[in-house]
């Protein structure tokens, strides 16, 4: 799409599709188990951590298929409007904002290739390692493993539910 398409609202933005889907990641990485169960820390940092894992598990599934490859970017870039729009709201200004939204692009960079390894293989002791290095934990209790096994079985069910499915948020 255009700058100029975009502008004067004459093309529809092709990532609103992919909106619901956004929506979903933030709602499943903000679900209470992660915290009350697998001892994520709920701070800022474990907070991140888990948008970002969910995030990473997400996009792994958009990448399936030549037909959608498009949508993981689109998907991406939902994320740093979002990361954006957070970081101002934080105090930071423009020079700030983009370093940190690089590192952030990074970091979930990182994630994906630590889980698509592990999801392949379908390795738990792999997912169990990424996990811990991925994911902020409260200081005691965390559980690595916890996590592993949700996102493997996050994965999983959005790999069962055709793509209009995944897209629309429906699982």
């Amino acid at each position: 799409m255009s700058f100029l398409s975009r502008l004067l609202g004459l093309e529809r933005d092709p990532r609103e599709a992919l909106r619901p889907l956004w929506h979903r990641v933030v709602a499943e990485a903000r679900d209470p188990h992660w915290y009350a169960e697998c001892r994520v820390a709920d701070t800022l940092d474990g907070r991140f951590d888990m948008v970002s894992s969910v995030l990473a598990i997400a996009m792994l599934r958009t990448e399936q298929g030549d037909a959608h490859a498009q949508d993981a970017a689109r998907l991406a870039e939902l994320f740093v409007e979002d990361m954006e729009g957070q970081l101002r709201e934080a105090g930071f200004g423009d020079p700030a904002v983009g370093k940190r939204v690089g590192r952030l692009m990074s970091a979930l960079g990182g994630r994906m290739g630590a889980y698509r390894s592990a999801l392949t293989e379908r390795n738990d002791e792999a997912m169990t390692a990424a996990a811990a290095r991925n994911v902020t934990f409260v200081e005691e209790g965390g559980s690595p493993a916890c996590v592993a096994r949700g996102l493997m079985a996050l994965a999983d069910r959005l790999s069962a539910l055709d793509y209009a499915s995944v897209l629309k948020a429906d699982w």
